[in-house]
């Protein structure tokens, strides 16, 4: 940027200064006449006036140029032509700069043009605000699903709903919440999610709000159907023999259409009477355990939270584990970081959680050999407390992995179907999941993300 001229300009006149200070020192030496040494001396002052003028003069359009840049004004140009070559090379090069800079600023511009319009038509709303509520930005989806036309602070979302307002207040960053307002709409189940970054003089919030009650509709909808396939199934396998057994002995005890005397009823026919009696008091006792799974499963009581060390929970399912059957043919181990790692929750639920995974995991493996299961206790992606329980039996096929939580439903034949959906149930009154992954004959992966 810097020319060969300037450079030339100001050493140049540094050796004049130079050169007239050697001369002087000499000619006084020399004893020269003084009006040739009162020159010589003379001339360095001139020359040091000439080399500050010239600085000045660069240094002013320097200060114009950085001047300009502050105050964000990329209008300045400095004239091409000049009368000195060192200064009009260095406008050229000052007029190159603001340029390549007026580029970016364009540049950046549509981009910021773009980014915008790309939030308005996303139908996610998305809201970013700083650390003292104000708002920076809504786009159209955020204030349609709040119902307001201007947003300018989160404590404006208190007239639309209280309990939405405290929620997006209290959010942490990687949080996700869900909470069910009422609008003129009606009402409005919306999914909250934040993340957070630092500038540099201040830390942001970007919430990303969207409606989830078509979605959460259909799922439910989804769900009672899948549940009333199962309870049909179910009920239908219970009732279908009563019914039989019922019409065959009320034949047994008619004939010709009357009921039958007591001297037409062999000691067989009250055999038969009393195989058919204990069959269906045998069903009856199902249906009546099935009723009770159901009643279990929709009477679990509130969690009790406390603060707890996750490997005192691990060592009490390792004691449990230890009177299953068939535990000792498969390997249990355990993972544990950080060793101090613990929960808020209510330890005797989470405790049947894990040890129904372990039951799980143990009774896939039962064929075999080499079964192990690993419990694996940690801190995930998002420093949220995680405990999975993998193991490496058959796995689950694909097309069962959306059933296996719906209750009653069961691959095993004496499986009651109902623990991994009160697992499940249970994950979800503490705020947090059950999911699964699983590669078919290679590893079944059931996470408990708190």
């Amino acid at each position: 940027m810097i020319s060969k001229n300037l450079y030339i300009n100001i050493i140049v006149r540094v050796l004049l200064i130079v050169f007239f200070a050697v001369l002087s020192g000499w000619l006084i030496a020399v004893q020269q006449s003084l009006l040739l040494v009162s020159a010589c001396i003379s001339a360095i002052p001139i020359v040091t006036v000439n080399l500050i003028y010239f600085m000045n003069m660069t240094n002013r359009r320097l200060s114009y140029f950085f001047e300009s840049i502050q105050n964000e004004d990329s209008t300045l140009s400095f004239p091409v032509v000049a009368q000195n070559k060192t200064i009009m090379e260095l406008n050229q090069s000052l007029n190159k700069v603001n340029q390549q800079i007026q580029k970016l600023k364009i540049d950046n511009q549509q981009k910021e043009q773009y980014f915008q319009a790309l939030l308005e038509h996303a139908a996610t709303g998305i809201v970013t605000f700083n650390a003292g509520g104000f708002i920076l930005h809504a786009n159209s989806a955020a204030k349609k699903m709040l119902g307001m036309d201007v947003l300018t602070h989160i404590k404006q979302v208190e007239r639309v709903n209280h309990k939405l307002c405290q929620a997006i207040q209290g959010i942490k960053p990687s949080e996700q919440r869900l909470i069910s307002i009422q609008t003129e709409r009606g009402t409005v189940q919306l999914s909250l999610k934040a993340t957070s970054f630092k500038t540099k003089s201040d830390e942001l919030t970007i919430l990303a709000i969207q409606d989830i009650k078509n979605e959460l509709d259909e799922k439910e909808l989804d769900s009672w159907i899948r549940l009333i396939r199962v309870l049909m199934h179910e009920i239908m396998n219970s009732i279908a023999p009563i019914t039989s057994l019922s019409e065959s002995l009320y034949k047994v005890y008619t004939i010709d259409g009357r009921p039958a005397h007591p001297e037409e009823v062999s000691e067989k026919t009250i055999e038969t009477t009393l195989r058919g009696l204990n069959v269906i008091k045998e069903q009856g006792h199902g249906l009546m355990s099935f009723v009770e799974s159901y009643r279990k499963l929709t009477r679990l009581p509130k969690p009790d939270k406390k603060t707890f060390r996750v490997s005192d929970l691990v060592d009490r399912v390792r004691v449990l584990y230890q009177a299953l059957e068939n535990s000792e043919k498969v390997e249990l181990s355990v993972s544990l970081s950080p060793i101090g790692l613990e929960l808020f929750a209510d330890e005797n639920q989470i405790s049947l959680v894990l040890i129904n995974l372990v039951k799980n995991a143990l009774q896939a493996n039962e064929n075999n050999p080499n079964g192990k299961i690993r419990i694996i206790a940690a801190l995930n992606q998002n420093q949220r407390p995680e405990i999975c329980v993998a193991d490496n039996g058959p796995g689950i096929p694909e097309n069962l992995m959306e059933e296996i939580f719906v209750p009653f439903f069961t691959t095993r034949e004496k499986g009651s179907g109902i623990g991994l959906s009160i697992s499940k149930q249970i994950m979800r009154m503490h705020g947090g999941s059950l999911k699964v992954r699983s590669v078919p004959n290679r590893e079944t992966v059931f996470c408990m993300s708190f």
